[in-house]
C-alpha cells in the first residue's frame, strides 16, 4: 500500500511589525524624508524626525502627527548625530535608522567649488557612515535593528553634471553592501533604496529618462517601509528601473552608452533647468 502525503505549503515569513518601534529619520523635514516619516507614523511607529533646521523639524513633526518628535541634526557633525540618536533612544530602542539626508548641487566638476565638494561628501557619504556606525553599536548589542540608507540610481550609474554626487552615492551603495556583511551576523539588517528622479525640491529642474516619469516622494517612502517590513538589500524606485539597469549592464560599454544616449539618461544631470533649480541650489549652498 502506497502512503501519500499532503503537499507541504511554503511558509511565508510574516512581515515585521513597526508598531511601537522607534524609527529615526534624517533629512525628514521635507521631500522623501517627510513622506517616509508620515508612512511610518501611519503604521504606528514612534517617529523621530531629524533636520538641519530647528523650525523645519518641529513643523514636520507636527504635520506628521502620531506623537512624532523633531530635532535638529547636522549629519556632517558626529556630536550632533550622536545627540540626535540619544534623544531618539530616550523614547525607546531605535529599531530603524533611515539615513536619508543628502544634497545634490549640480555643475561640471571643474566649476564646482572645493567647499561644495566637501559638503556633498560630508553629508551624503560621511553622514551615512557616521549614522550607521553610531546606530550599529546599540543595535548590535541588542541583536536586532535595521539601517536603511537612501542612495540613488546614480549610485549605480554615474551621471555627467553630477560627478561628486554620483561618487557619494556610489560610496553609499558600496559602504552599505560591506556593512550588510558585517552586521548580518549580529542580527542587524542593512538596506539601500535607489530612487530615480524624484519630484522634490532636490530634483527640481531635472528631467527623467525618456520613457520614465519622476517618482513621487510617497513612492520612495512606501519602498522604505516595505524594505523594513520585509528586509532586502537593494530596492529601486520604480521597481522596473532595476531590471532596466541590470539588463542593459550585460551589454558592452559602447552599446550601453548608445542606449543611455537614446533614452537621454546621459544628460539627466547636465541638461537641467537652472532657473527651476535656483532656489534649491541657493539653499544647498548654505
Amino acid at each position: 500500500m502506497t502512503r501519500t502525503t499532503a503537499p507541504r505549503l511554503l511558509s511565508r515569513t510574516p512581515d515585521r511589525d513597526v508598531r511601537g518601534k522607534v524609527v529615526a529619520i534624517t533629512g525628514a523635514g521635507r521631500g522623501i524624508g517627510l513622506a517616509t516619516a508620515a508612512r511610518f507614523a501611519d503604521a504606528g511607529a514612534i517617529v523621530v524626525i531629524g533636520d538641519l533646521d530647528d523650525d523645519v523639524a518641529a513643523k514636520a513633526a507636527a504635520q506628521v502627527g502620531g506623537g512624532a518628535e523633531g530635532y535638529v541634526v547636522d549629519v556632517a557633525d558626529r556630536e550632533s548625530f550622536a545627540a540626535f540618536l540619544d534623544r531618539a533612544e530616550a523614547l525607546g530602542p531605535v529599531e530603524v535608522l533611515v539615513n536619508n539626508a543628502g544634497i545634490m548641487p549640480l555643475s561640471p566638476l571643474v566649476d564646482q567649488s572645493d567647499a561644495s565638494i566637501d559638503k556633498v561628501l560630508d553629508i551624503n557619504l560621511r553622514g551615512v557612515i557616521t549614522g550607521t556606525r553610531l546606530a550599529a553599536r546599540a543595535m548590535g548589542a541588542r541583536g536586532h535593528g535595521h539601517v536603511v540608507n537612501v542612495a540613488s540610481a546614480v549610485g549605480r550609474i554615474g551621471m555627467a553634471g553630477g560627478a561628486v554626487y554620483s561618487a557619494s552615492k556610489f560610496g553609499v551603495v558600496g559602504f552599505s553592501e560591506a556593512m550588510a556583511g558585517e552586521l548580518r551576523p549580529v542580527g542587524v539588517d542593512v538596506s539601500v533604496v535607489l530612487p530615480t528622479v524624484v519630484a522634490t525640491e532636490l530634483g527640481a529642474g531635472v528631467s527623467a529618462t525618456r520613457g520614465m516619469r519622476p517618482c513621487r516622494p510617497e513612492e520612495v517612502a512606501d519602498a522604505v517601509l516595505a524594505t523594513v517590513r520585509r528586509p532586502q538589500f537593494e530596492t529601486w524606485v520604480p521597481g522596473y528601473a532595476k531590471g532596466l539597469f541590470y539588463g542593459t549592464n550585460t551589454f558592452p560599454r559602447r552599446i550601453r552608452d548608445t542606449i543611455s544616449h537614446a533614452l537621454r539618461a546621459d544628460s539627466s544631470l547636465s541638461a537641467v533647468d537652472t532657473e527651476a533649480r535656483a532656489e534649491y541650489e541657493r539653499r544647498a549652498s548654505r
